[in-house]
């Protein structure tokens, strides 16, 4: 009977695994979405632990897919402001990494989310000699993102957001404004519903440094 209980739960456990193997980069976008505004602060943390691992077990199995690659370095990212610590620059090295090998793949996948994720990586980990970020790099790689996506949310977003960074708020809020004025991603209500509280909070930032 033993015998027969354990060998059921192998089955179980295995049955699990298999249905739980393919992992769609649009799981991965809406588990994304939800980890970072629809999750409680306290419970973030084993939420972006899951979402790595779930992303890191799609670029293993397709290695060549050069958007899960920028998915993965964008949740290893996040995971990495969300946690802190000291195992967040090896994070965010890592995502840097992957961002790179997605380059080399696709420079053009997702309309550009390869230069919007390096610009934000090196404008806002800290420069030498604690990390690598640069400015000028930031700078650049986002106009590229922009370029690619001139009306996207995100390249307007973090652009905007850069912008801040540097002490250039009227600058910044055209690209906010742009931002604002962006369509909606198809599939991805809950991520744009977010960003959206994220360009509001950054507009009345620029407004106040304005002021």
């Amino acid at each position: 009977m033993k015998i027969r209980i354990l060998l059921l739960g192998l089955l179980l456990w295995t049955g699990m695994v298999v249905a739980g193997t393919p992992v769609s980069l649009e799981d991965i976008q809406r588990e994304w979405a939800v980890a970072k505004y629809q999750t409680a602060e306290d419970d973030q943390e084993k939420a972006f632990e899951k979402l790595v691992a779930r992303a890191r077990q799609r670029v293993e199995s397709n290695p060549g897919d050069a958007a899960a690659k920028v998915w993965l370095a964008i949740a290893l990212s996040t995971d990495a402001g969300v946690n802190g610590g000291l195992g967040a620059l090896g994070k965010v090295k890592e995502a840097r990494k992957y961002l790179e090998e997605a380059e080399k793949i696709d420079p053009d996948v997702l309309n550009g989310s390869v230069y919007t994720s390096l610009g934000s990586l090196y404008y806002q980990v800290p420069g030498w000699p604690i990390g690598f970020g640069n400015d000028d790099k930031a700078e650049e790689y986002l106009k590229k993102a922009l370029k690619l996506n001139p009306d996207g949310i995100d390249p307007n977003y973090f652009y905007a957001d850069y912008l801040l960074e540097e002490g250039k708020p009227k600058l910044a809020l055209k690209y906010l404004e742009n931002a604002r004025a962006a369509p909606a991603r198809s599939g991805r209500p809950v991520a744009d519903r977010g960003r959206h509280q994220e360009i509001d909070a950054a507009i009345a930032k620029a407004k106040d440094m304005l002021d």
